[in-house]
């Protein structure tokens, strides 16, 4: 039996006077994936965390450093968790590689937070210090990780020999568009061209042990 990831819900959290950074990330991240990045403003942020915009100067300069904030406590914290997993498990590659995938579905995948590559493809040319920050904390470690459990796996022989970047962008690449597509066209989709995201992971798992098995 395959064992799960467990999911873990986004910090619950109520308005009061003198609100905590995570209940500003949080706001923050609803506004950045409904308005996009320049068109979300402080005070936007400040009122839909129900305080003032001096308050939110207590914990943030400028609004780069609450979407940093949001990026780092949203996305980079479960991709370490989950770089962590994968150099202390002692399990087959392909099941870590499914581990891997549905911990990303339940922490990131099915949350508000699927709305930022969508925003950072739409915002990266207008802002690419922001868009190379991306890069650095989320792509490219996730695209490492994946790439180190399949130089694993052909190590063990669980996997045939294939060309560990290139398999791991054929991996994520899946998870990449149903982040895209339930942020942009799902809503707009008639039943028979909607993605089932589970139908479709469980899908892509199976064509990535098939591709991967010696």
């Amino acid at each position: 039996m395959s064992k799960r990831l467990p999911g873990r819900a986004l910090p619950r959290w109520s308005r009061r006077k003198d609100a905590r950074p995570d209940e500003i990330t949080a706001a923050a991240l609803a506004l950045f994936v409904e308005r996009g990045y320049a068109a979300t403003r402080l005070e936007d942020i400040a009122a839909r965390a129900g305080i003032s915009k001096g308050t939110l100067y207590l914990y943030f300069a400028n609004k780069e450093e609450i979407f940093k904030a949001v990026v780092r406590e949203g996305l980079v914290s479960p991709l370490a968790e989950m770089r962590e997993l994968a150099e202390r498990y002692a399990g087959s590659s392909m099941e870590l590689l499914r581990m891997l995938v549905e911990g990303w579905w339940a922490r990131i995948g099915s949350t508000p937070l699927s709305g930022l590559p969508k925003l950072m493809i739409a915002e990266a040319r207008n802002f690419p210090e922001l868009a190379r920050f991306y890069v650095d904390e989320v792509v490219e470690p996730g695209q490492r990780t994946i790439a180190r459990i399949v130089e694993r796996g052909i190590a063990r022989g669980e996997f045939r020999r294939v060309e560990p970047q290139g398999a791991a962008l054929l991996i994520a690449a899946p998870m990449l568009l149903v982040m895209l597509w339930r942020n942009s066209l799902a809503c707009c989709a008639r039943s028979s061209a909607d993605i089932d995201p589970r139908t479709l992971i469980e899908a892509h798992l199976e064509w990535v042990r098939r591709s991967l098995e010696p």
